[in-house]
């Protein structure tokens, strides 16, 4: 089973769960009907801020502790010299 695969099926339970009792076809165990009907169409909200929140976060801790790669600079700029090397051999002008 890929992540994929396991997200859809989980995703769809938790679905099919919030939808059974924010329609009321399974009762709410443990909550009054108020605090039911207070807090139960707020859910999908509070989910959708709390990922956004999650990967602002986690993208920003990336930028964060992003790490310089001297040796991959160096090497990219030898393979662009013998690009514009290869391609003025063929005839291209380069710069």
């Amino acid at each position: 089973m890929t992540r994929a695969s396991r997200f859809v099926i989980i995703g769809a339970i938790c679905t099919l769960i919030y939808a059974l009792l924010y329609l009321r076809i399974i009762p709410v165990p443990f909550l009054s009907k108020q605090v039911a009907d207070e807090l139960l169409p707020v859910i999908p909200w509070w989910l959708l801020v709390s990922f956004g929140s999650y990967s602002l976060g986690s993208l920003g801790m990336g930028l964060l502790t992003f790490r310089d790669c001297p040796d991959a600079h160096q090497e990219l700029l030898m393979e662009i010299s013998e690009a514009k090397n290869d391609l003025r051999l063929k005839g291209v002008e380069v710069d």
